[in-house]
This record gives C-alpha cells, structure tokens and sequence, in this order.
C-alpha cells in the first residue's frame, strides 16, 4: 500500500515566490528575465538586443532602454498569466538606477512585485 505525501497546507502556498525577476546590464545592452524556479525554466524575456525594440529606442544600455524593457517584460507576463514575480537582486546590485527604471515600468504594466 502507497502512503501519499500529506498536502501542503494552504498558508505554506501562499507565500511560495515561483517565478523570480532577473537583471544583467552590460555595457552594450540591458536584458531581464522572470524563471520560473520548480521547473527552472525562462518564462518570459526581454532584452535590447531584439531587433523589434532596437529602432524604437536610441540607446541600448541607458535608463530609458531600461524603461521600455521592464514595460515589454511586464506586458509579456500579463500576455502569459502571471501577475506576481519576485525580484532577486546580485550582490553589487542596488534599487537604483537601471535596477529602479525596470522594477518601476514592470509595476507600472500591472505586474505585482513580491
């Protein structure tokens, strides 16, 4: 006879954080991504090296591109159902700057920021 594992109970649910928000700034481009941590897989990305936003914006690595890829990134993730994301932030990364444009735009599109 096989035992199932007991169910996690529902307040242990709610705080799960599964989809995380990752940044990488170079000195050429910006480019963020939301993983989805179970499965350890890209939900969704965006970065200034896409064709489609290289015409649209003047530089590729300065706050406004930073703006326009929190924006995109929070427009794809609504598109994709997933309203809340988590931010993990490096060692050397502070909320400012770049890192405050793309959480700021990505709030403005509608996505929640745990």
């Amino acid at each position: 006879m096989v035992i199932p594992p007991p169910a996690k109970p529902l307040s242990i649910i709610n705080f799960l954080k599964p989809y995380v928000l990752k940044m990488h700034f170079t000195n050429k481009f910006v480019s963020a991504e939301v993983i989805h941590s179970p499965t350890a897989t890209v939900a969704s990305l965006a970065s200034s090296q896409e064709k489609a936003l290289r015409p649209s914006v003047d530089s590729t690595r300065d706050v406004a591109a930073a703006a326009k890829i929190g924006k995109i990134l929070g427009e794809r993730l609504l598109l994709k159902g997933i309203p809340a994301v988590a931010i993990h932030l490096k060692r050397e990364q502070k909320y400012h700057g770049k890192v405050k444009t793309v959480i700021d735009s990505m709030r403005e599109a509608g996505v929640k920021l745990l």
